[in-house]
């Protein structure tokens, strides 16, 4: 059981990896480093400790609905002084009814009890900010599968709506890709932790793009009629 399958889906959920303090960022599927955050919390890993056992797991996404990028807008409170404080305007991206499965592949035993942290979680769970939290369980049964990367997202259950039919889009880190389909686009994503989550650091990951047909697939008994 060398895969563990994880469903990420909810009203929001935002996946930053260029945020500055005034203009939080999305990216359109959820980053490495935040599904080890949310994984951390499960263990109930500090920031401040080691991550490099989860680090040296493999990585990938389907993207079952993209779902609707989105804004909003919070006022912060600065340097407070003599002269009073300045207020600060921040704007937030998330994505809206989105709904993904990522994917880890690697050390057994460490899947095995991540799979157990995740039914549960030392910490609560969020994703990508504490506001949000999961609409379904991040908790699968079945999530635990013999298989490669690539093959245990081709076959985990859809987390679409009936009336959505279009191809499904797969982010996979390259080595994991060892027939990579037509059309593949490569690029690179700077969400790998390469220290403690506290120091934000990241490092570069190559990774492998395209869409494709998933027609075999049944629905989970989560999704929504």
């Amino acid at each position: 059981m060398n895969t563990l399958l994880i469903p990420l889906a909810g009203p929001m959920q935002s996946w930053g990896t260029r945020s500055r303090f005034d203009d939080r960022d999305t990216e359109s599927e959820p980053s490495k480093s935040g599904v080890l955050g949310l994984c951390a919390a499960a263990l109930g890993i500090d920031r401040a400790e080691p991550v490099a056992h989860l680090s040296a797991l493999a990585f990938g996404v389907r993207v079952d609905r993209p779902g609707v990028l989105m804004q909003d807008y919070h006022t912060a409170q600065l340097h407070p002084g003599q002269r009073g404080t300045h207020t600060s305007l921040t704007r937030r991206a998330f994505l809206s009814d989105a709904a993904f499965w990522a994917a880890l592949h690697g050390d057994p035993a460490l899947l095995l009890d991540l799979h157990a942290a995740l039914k549960s979680p030392y910490w609560p769970l969020s994703l990508g900010r504490k506001a949000f939290v999961p609409g379904t369980p991040v908790w699968y049964p079945d999530a635990l599968q013999p298989l490669g990367l690539l093959d245990a997202l081709r076959h985990a259950p859809t987390l679409r709506r009936a009336s959505e039919d279009s191809p499904y889009r797969l982010i996979v880190d390259a080595h994991e890709v060892s027939d990579p389909p037509r059309h593949t686009t490569p690029g690179e994503r700077r969400d790998d932790p390469s220290a403690p989550f506290s120091e934000r650091r990241y490092a570069l990951r190559d990774v492998l793009q395209w869409v494709e047909p998933l027609p075999h697939l049944h629905a989970s008994p989560e999704v929504p009629a």
